[in-house]
Order: C-alpha cells, then structure tokens, then sequence
C-alpha cells in the first residue's frame, strides 16, 4: 500500500503505480461509463491495459445484469472484456451460494431476470421474480404456502419488490436453518442532475428488520467480490489495484482485501469525502481513503501510450 494516502497520481507516479501491479480491478458505473455513455477515454485505458498485460476485471454490485449483458454492453462501448472478466453480484451470489454455502436445495429469490438466469446457469433452482400481488388478510400472509424445498433467501434490486414479497421472504426465513443472503447494501443510486433511486439495501434492510435477521453480503465492500475473482485468476493481491468511485464500496473493499486504491472522481465521491474521512481520526473510516486520486482513468492514458 502506498505511504502517503489521497494521493494526486499524475506524471512518474502514474507509470511506477502501473509498474507494481499485474492485475487492475475495475467498478463500471461512474468509473468507466455513466449511463449509456462511455467516460472519454477509458475504452482506450482498458485497451492498452490488456495490451500491455494486465489483467483487467469488471466488478459491480449491481444485480439486474448477468455477465453476458455486461460483456455486450462493453463491447458495444469499444472495450475489449471476455464474459470471464466480468464479476456482478447477479453471478456472484450464486458461486457463493454454490461454492461457500454448499447449497442444497431451492432459492426464494426477491431479485431479477439475471440473478434467475446466473443461479440457474450454475444448477440452483429458484421461484419469486416478477410481481407477487397482494390477496387475503393477515391469517393468509402468515399461513402463506411455502416450497419445504426453500433453503435460502437472496435479495438483489427488484423493481417488483412489495409487501407480499416481504412477508414471503419473512416466512421463509422463520426457519433458523434458511439463509440469508443479500447482493449488496446500497442504499441509494445516484442519478445525473443530482437525484437519486431507492438502492437493493432498502430492499434487504426491510428483510432484515422483519426476520430479524442480517443478511450475508456478497457485494462489496464484502471480501467474497474480491475472492470469486482470485479463485479463478489467482490473483496476488500485493500486485492488485482497486479503482472505482464510490469510498465505502469500491475504496473499502481494496482496504479489506490489502490492494493498492484509486478513487476516480467521476462518479458518486468527491476528494472532499475522501480527505473529511482521512482527517477524521476514526479507525473505521480510514479504510475508506484511496492511495490514489485522479479526475478520470484517462489520466492513465499518457503514461500507457507512451
């Protein structure tokens, strides 16, 4: 990690940072598009990364895509990625519910098409996705009939979430022996113009409070996002940096997992967060400082074509 944290990386720094390190994990939105919209530049940095022979990850918490969707949504971008190279929570959720949790058994999925899609691919069958109108009173909700099958519940973002799906979820769960587990805790997704929508963690915090239960999350800042590439790339995370936009996912997750951070502030955090949170004197919070700071990854750009 670096000495010195919140650093401008700019000139030298740029080319000995790229120097020390074999693999370069990236977040999508706010890092290396917004929206629909590519950040400038940042096809070219991912390019000329591969190019040079890093190797080059995709890691989002959102759930609503499976790593198909992202891979075309790359390459229609101008970014060379594989399928292989993208790692959402949609397909990491089911390598943990398959590989960590040994699941036997059916999911009650309070998610999307791709997290049905990702957990069927690997053999998990689930029920739940789409709309689950209200009907009856009280006595029905808590007699609500039950799949005995069900041995996990996992909250992703869904658009249908409601009441039923809710009291479902809570039945479900009133067994000790159900898991529960959550894509990510997102509260909020920021949107151009400063507004913002409802994230997957409002979702799962009501599950949560309901079942009083929490929730296994495999998102980050969770190490698990972090783990399910290494499994498979064997990665040396002393020779691992971490970009993303967002300080307590993106930045936390490198801190947990000891890689070498980058904040680009393209996206939801500004330098002003990050320094609050460095002269905070508060254990917690340091975890959430980058080594690293530019105003977008294509100030890399130079330092690659040259």
């Amino acid at each position: 990690m670096a000495v010195s944290k919140c650093t401008r990386l700019s000139g030298t720094i740029i080319k000995q940072t790229l120097d020390s390190v074999d693999s370069v994990l990236f977040d999508c939105d706010g890092v290396i598009w917004r929206g629909d919209q590519a950040i400038p530049g940042a096809s070219d940095v991912i390019n000329l990364l591969k190019k040079t022979g890093k190797q080059v990850f995709f890691i989002t918490n959102n759930s609503t895509k499976t790593r198909k969707m992202y891979a075309d949504k790359l390459a229609l971008m101008g970014f060379n990625v594989t399928e292989d190279e993208v790692f959402g929570t949609a397909y990491c959720s089911a390598m943990y519910l398959k590989n960590v949790s040994k699941l036997q058994g059916k999911v009650y999925l309070i998610g999307s098409n791709a997290m049905r899609q990702e957990l069927e691919k690997v053999g998990i069958q689930q029920m739940g996705v789409g709309p689950d109108p209200i009907s009856g009173g009280q006595s029905d909700w808590a007699n609500v009939p039950l799949d005995p099958e069900v041995k996990a519940v996992v909250v992703g973002f869904d658009e249908h979430f409601s009441y039923m799906k809710l009291n479902r979820a809570l039945q479900y769960l009133n067994n000790p022996n159900c898991l529960l587990v959550g894509t990510n805790t997102d509260t909020r997704l920021p949107l151009e113009g400063g507004k913002a929508v409802p994230g997957t963690g409002c979702i799962l915090k009501a599950v949560e409070t309901a079942a009083q239960r929490q929730a296994q999350i495999v998102g980050k800042p969770n190490h698990f996002m972090y783990d399910c590439v290494a499994s498979q790339f064997a990665l040396d995370r002393d020779r691992c940096l971490m970009v993303g936009d967002r300080l307590d996912t993106d930045i936390l997750l490198g801190s947990n997992c000891g890689l070498k951070t980058l904040l680009t502030l393209t996206g939801v955090s500004t330098l002003a967060d990050a320094e609050a949170h460095q002269n905070s004197g508060c254990p917690q919070r340091l975890g959430m400082v980058p080594d690293y700071y530019v105003e977008s990854i294509a100030e890399l750009l130079p330092a690659l074509q040259g």
